[in-house]
């Protein structure tokens, strides 16, 4: 069976189509600056196996788009595909499924109507998001298409880890309260790593870190997520690229206040302009380690502030867990930074972590177990691999 899974951003689409008998991903690709009133849109295609395919040209809307996507998947120099049909099923990620949506669904005009309700939760990615389900629907009308939301997997949380201490008409009329994000990012290296180690998920008490630039920790027990340090929106938790993470929330009156800001502006700020970007210069990881390497004290300070605040919640998480059998990194840093994973560990020795140096090492996006044997707690890095959750959900969902 073919699925195609789609991520639409609000510029942007990405696309995988999967044989999933094999897992295997046929064809790739990418297509940016939709819409741009600058320029064409730049678009990249790519088979299994083969060349990367560049070019640009102007594309003004998500139909046209995923009208390109098809077109390529669909070229008999190029192709992967005879027709349309031979694709099965559509597989879309969407932001946020609030507390409507606590699993993957099929998707119908109710359903549609439910996530155009959610759009004030996620107001920068829902609108895209919908829009390519709307598109893959008007293109491919008989073709089922499967919603995967990145917060239905922290939906399990209890209600003392994701209600906030403000007046409860809060949470009733607005339903204010932590929601987590990269759930789905977090459901894959959970399950990948209770199969790579041929245990039972749900009798394991787990810690995911999903460490990119934008970073979050998931709590596991039973096989179902417990907490998570995202919040409300993904400005929450770990400090990030461009966020700042945890702060004082009497900040933002008084940034209002001496900066005259509007609250749009201060969300911008502590978005986009905080995190590793504003204390450094540099949004990226690898620029801050080189950065630190330089004897940079401002590079020191931030890489101090992140470690101590994941350092903190890992702590706090196998306190909520009562121990902890499985720790996992995951995504660009966790998979990639093997100098991170190393300082991570050593400052985790008391929670039981032996740390295996050589394997570590020099490892990137690799499955590997980075604890020794002897470890209380095992240590593995598991590349997340969210396209293929999406693409496990619409199987499931279309044979049930």
């Amino acid at each position: 069976m073919l699925i195609l899974v789609i991520n639409s951003g609000s510029s942007s689409l990405k696309y995988k189509l999967y044989q999933m008998q094999t897992e295997t991903v046929l064809a790739s690709g990418l297509v940016e600056r939709i819409g741009s009133s600058n320029g064409n849109a730049a678009i990249t295609h790519q088979i299994k196996d083969g060349d990367k395919i560049k070019l640009e040209q102007k594309i003004n809307n998500h139909s046209e788009a995923l009208k390109n996507v098809f077109e390529f998947l669909l070229k008999p120099e190029n192709g992967v595909i005879k027709s349309l049909e031979e694709i099965k099923v559509i597989g879309h990620r969407v932001l946020h499924g609030g507390e409507i949506f606590s699993s993957s669904v099929l998707v119908t005009d109710k359903e549609l109507d439910q996530m155009e309700s959610l759009r004030e939760l996620g107001p920068l990615h829902m609108p895209a998001n919908i829009m390519g389900i709307r598109a893959c629907r008007e293109l491919m009308p008989k073709t089922p298409q499967v919603a995967v939301f990145d917060t239905a997997f922290h939906q399990t949380m209890p209600r003392s880890s994701f209600l906030y201490a403000l007046p409860y008409e809060y949470y009733e009329k607005y339903k204010v309260r932590r929601y987590g994000f990269h759930g789905t990012s977090h459901r894959y290296v959970s399950q990948r790593a209770a199969q790579i180690l041929g245990k039972n998920l749900a009798k394991l008490k787990m810690v995911t870190l999903h460490l990119g630039n934008g970073s979050s920790l998931a709590a596991i027990k039973d096989g179902k997520c417990y907490d998570t340090t995202m919040g409300f929106t993904p400005l929450a938790g770990l400090v990030m690229g461009t966020r700042c993470g945890d702060v004082d929330p009497a900040v933002v009156p008084f940034l209002q206040d001496a900066l005259q800001l509007t609250p749009n502006e201060v969300n911008n700020l502590m978005n986009k302009q905080s995190g590793f970007l504003g204390m450094t210069g540099f949004s990226d990881m690898r620029d801050i380690q080189k950065a630190r390497e330089d004897g940079n004290p401002r590079a020191q300070d931030v890489y101090g502030i992140f470690m101590h605040s994941l350092i903190k919640y890992v702590g706090g998480y196998y306190a909520a867990l009562g121990g902890l059998d499985v720790m996992v990194f995951t995504a660009g840093i966790g998979e990639n930074d093997y100098i991170t994973r190393a300082d991570i560990c050593k400052n985790l020795t008391h929670l039981g972590i032996d740390f295996d140096e050589k394997k570590n090492e020099g490892q990137r996006g690799k499955e590997i177990i980075i604890s020794k044997p002897r470890s209380k707690v095992t240590v593995m890095v598991v590349p997340t691999n969210e396209e293929l959750m999406i693409a496990k959900d619409a199987f499931e969902l279309v044979n049930q």
